[in-house]
């Protein structure tokens, strides 16, 4: 029997699936939304109906968009002879918040982990392969999350595309191995990176 009424302990259930979040910080969250205002409550569960509803995959980039293709990718300012290659959505904004990169991102939705079942056919490698066909792009870099998956993707990235003419390089290791993309602070993300190498 739960301690908690059957809509809330629904409403705890849904909250401990998403990312990070525990029994408690489900709990705390539920309680906030049960005292907040009917109006507050009607807002944020709109605002998720919205967002899946009108959130789609740029089909240059995979990145998530409203506008296809993506506001990076229709920026006629944008460096098109350089893509960085990222694992998720949210690794784009790492990387945008140094306000240095001037290129095109491609998001490949995931890493090489056959222990989880991810192999090459299941990333977004076969566009990322395309949109090196027209010669325009001279380098690729790789700003997959430093740990085990994040490396094999990288070397795995390296010997398919270097045979097809363009410079592959790693970000440098100013990011904390181990970590993720999204937690590192503008300065760590710059000195990454500017101390890129060839991989």
């Amino acid at each position: 029997m739960s301690v908690f009424a059957g809509p809330l302990a629904r409403l705890i259930d849904e909250l401990k699936r998403l990312p990070g979040i525990g029994q408690k910080s489900a709990q705390r969250i539920a309680f906030h939304i049960e005292r907040s205002p009917h109006e507050d409550a009607e807002r944020l569960s709109r605002a998720i109906i919205e967002a899946k509803d009108r959130i789609r995959l740029c089909s240059v980039c995979n990145n998530l968009t409203e506008q296809d293709p993506c506001e990076v990718c229709s920026d006629p300012t944008r460096d098109r002879s350089l893509i960085c290659v990222v694992e998720t959505p949210y690794n784009v904004v790492g990387v945008e918040r140094t306000r240095e990169f001037r290129g095109l991102y491609h998001v490949l939705h995931g890493a090489l982990s056959p222990i989880q079942g991810i192999g090459p056919d299941q990333l977004k490698l076969k566009s990322l392969i395309g949109r090196l066909k027209d010669g325009v792009v001279r380098e690729i870099i790789v700003a997959t999350n430093p740990n085990v998956e994040g490396e094999a993707t990288a070397v795995y990235l390296s010997k398919l595309i270097k045979p097809l003419g363009v410079r592959v390089s790693r970000i440098a290791m100013g990011i904390p191995v181990g970590s993720e993309l999204e937690f590192a602070d503008e300065v760590t993300m710059v000195k990454a990176m500017e101390g890129r190498r060839e991989i």
